[in-house]
């Protein structure tokens, strides 16, 4: 059999081919897709279902000329591979390799870096009105899935599209599935859509019976507007988009290559925004994603015969250990409600939706609107939970502070993937979260060392009537034993860690570390320990409020020569800058040395190779505290 893909070296590369020979190129491009995420992980079902679409895109359009924008980029595998990544596509998501989202810096295809939902139509209207500031005439595409379509952002673009009337299309992917499974009402909008050729007929035939009225006619179709505009609102499959604006076609077969062709060569003829509805099946072509798109939408390795998960063994995820213990503390309080934003599996809510579906909200990709719908919740008197991963809260940073700080009401932000998250890269690390909200008045901020704390932490936040954020990271626990009795931290206070053979109130060294830094800080401690150098170390806890009779009696005591700051978090605005700022206060002068992230996005690897870039690993922190110390003490000489 022919390997056509061999042949494919760039999107103008597809002109030649035939519609049979574009077929056989959809089954090789599915089976390098799947075998290439088998090894690396990666967002499997979104892109398999939309190899033939990319195809039939490339095929009629002309990339880099014409701007292709992809949302999320979650179904965008294709798109890389036929835009001269083919052979370095084993490196997805490793790294130094080719990162899992469109990113300008990797190609000249990647029009517009994505890795949130609901941004491609924003970027294409600005591209669409660049192209005609610039006088040129290139095409402008988005692609958007129908679960990116629930977010907010998307109806102010098409509402403002549909104003400038610039030429534009809208590919609407429509595989009735996010993440998770859709909820609210424009998913029931997009799954009632047919073709419906039946419109168009209707609208001549009605206009035809007008005009022909003796005497009146033409002038009662030219001002019978309203008549016409319910006719259409009553039979046009896509009325909500046009009466945005836009121009409907579809709902198209996402999988049918000469269909979608043809399609794609007619509105590349039609001027003024125009939205294609294309129907996909997500896991197209591979049988346990197609059986199973939820569990394959991210997924880690796994094996292509048996479509299982490979897994290691290891310790409960801070997420399962989120889901049981909010479900403990949901069965003894019947205050407590749950809000996600179409990330139910992801963040541990699955199972808290099917044992109390009466206090559980899906509502979609908003983030803004579970946070300020959690506010006005919590202003109803009972106790909601907004659980989004670190990185997707950073969208609701107003509704934070306007719609919940500020009304200081008691709602639980639980913050999952916070710090470096792997292989997904820069789009997805949960590194600012801690900067963006420490500086929130009545905001409490919480960081567990471990999942036992994490369990007691959330016990804790339901005693505290004000605003409370816990910030937990992706991936297994420590393996620490987790304690049934729920026992409610101290508000605002710190726990020293025990190091053997250390002496605290004679260490030189504290390490003030948070959340997932409190083991490296431990680990850093044991090894400078073996230099010769006593260190103490302190779990903080809480990043707001400091605890600042620790830090007090830290900067006081005559033996301490420096101290050092650790978190998963970028530097500036973050715990350390807490400390510092608590340091400067108490008008002391004691040297300080802070471990995080640098003015910079962390690119893609594992999590291991992420902190090693950040210098924070254990033995990394060991070795540059020693330097520092060794500076520090010579200079006090």
């Amino acid at each position: 059999m022919s390997h056509i893909l061999e042949r494919i070296n760039s999107p103008a590369d597809l002109t030649p081919l035939t519609i049979g020979e574009m077929e056989q190129l959809a089954v090789e491009l599915r089976r390098l897709i799947i075998d290439t995420v088998a090894e690396n992980g990666g967002h499997l079902a979104s892109s398999l279902g939309a190899v033939e679409l990319t195809l039939a895109l490339y095929k009629v359009f002309r990339p880099p000329q014409d701007k292709v924008v992809w949302d999320v980029g979650h179904q965008a595998y294709a798109h890389k591979i036929l835009t001269g990544r083919r052979d370095r596509f084993s490196t997805l998501r490793q790294k130094g390799g080719i990162t899992g989202f469109p990113r300008r810096a990797e190609s000249i295809y990647d029009i517009f870096g994505v890795g949130h939902a609901s941004t491609s139509v924003s970027a294409a209207v600005g591209l669409a009105a660049a192209r005609d500031i610039s006088g040129r005439g290139e095409h402008v595409i988005a692609v958007i899935g129908d679960g990116a379509m629930t977010g907010g952002e998307v109806f102010e673009a098409l509402n403002h599209a549909g104003d400038l009337k610039k030429n534009l299309i809208v590919i609407l992917n429509d595989n009735g599935l996010s993440i998770d499974g859709h909820s609210g009402a424009l998913s029931d909008y997009l799954s009632c859509l047919r073709i419906t050729p039946e419109y168009i007929r209707a609208k001549h035939e009605i206009e035809g019976l007008i005009k022909h009225i003796p005497r009146i006619g033409e002038t009662v179709y030219k001002t019978a507007s309203i008549i016409k505009e319910s006719v259409k609102s009553a039979i046009v499959p896509g009325g909500l988009f046009e009466e945005l604006g836009f121009r409907y076609v579809g709902p198209v077969d996402g999988h049918n290559l000469k269909l979608l062709t043809e399609m794609f060569t007619e509105v590349s003829q039609l001027d003024g925004p125009i939205l294609v509805h294309v129907r996909t099946k997500k896991g197209k072509g591979y049988m346990p994603a197609e059986m199973e798109p939820e569990k394959f939408h991210g997924v880690g390795p796994f094996d292509v015969i048996s479509g299982q998960i490979k897994k290691k063994a290891a310790p409960p995820s801070y997420t399962q250990v989120f889901s049981d213990t909010l479900r403990e503390l949901a069965r003894e309080n019947r205050d407590i409600v749950a809000i996600t934003a179409a990330m139910p599996s992801g963040t541990g809510l699955k199972a808290f939706a099917e044992e109390f579906p009466d206090r559980f909200f899906d509502v979609g990709i908003a983030e803004e609107h579970a946070v300020t719908m959690a506010g006005g919740m919590a202003a109803g008197g009972v106790r909601p939970v907004v659980a989004i991963y670190s990185s997707f809260m950073q969208r609701s940073y107003d509704q934070i502070f306007h719609d919940i700080c500020l009304q200081n009401v008691p709602v639980l932000l639980c913050l999952d993937r916070a710090g470096l998250v792997g292989e997904d890269g820069a789009t997805h690390h949960g590194v600012f979260d801690l900067s963006y909200l420490r500086s929130l008045p009545n905001m409490t901020i919480m960081a567990p060392k471990d999942e036992n704390e994490l369990r007691q932490m959330l016990a804790a936040a339901f005693t505290y009537n004000r605003p409370v954020a816990i910030r937990y990271p992706r991936g297994a626990g420590l393996g620490v034993e987790i304690r049934k009795e729920l026992r409610p931290v101290e508000y605002g206070r710190s726990e020293r860690i025990e190091i053997p053979e250390v002496d605290v109130a004679a260490a030189p060294i504290t390490i003030l570390a948070v959340g997932s830094q409190v083991d490296n800080a431990r680990q850093a401690a044991m090894q400078l320990k073996d230099m010769g150098i006593d260190t103490a170390v302190v779990n903080m806890r809480f990043i707001k409020p400091l605890d600042l009779d620790l830090i007090t009696a830290v900067v006081n005591n005559p033996a301490t020569k420096l101290i050092v700051t650790a978190e998963e978090n970028v530097l500036a605005g973050g715990f350390g800058s807490g400390v510092l700022e608590a340091i400067v206060d108490l008008g002391a002068a004691v040297p300080v040395l802070r471990f995080g992230i640098g003015d910079e996005f962390v690119p893609n690897g594992t999590q291991r190779e992420e902190r090693e870039y950040c210098g924070l690993l254990p033995e990394q922190m060991a070795e540059k505290i020693s330097d520092r110390y060794k500076k520090a003490v010579g200079k006090q000489l």
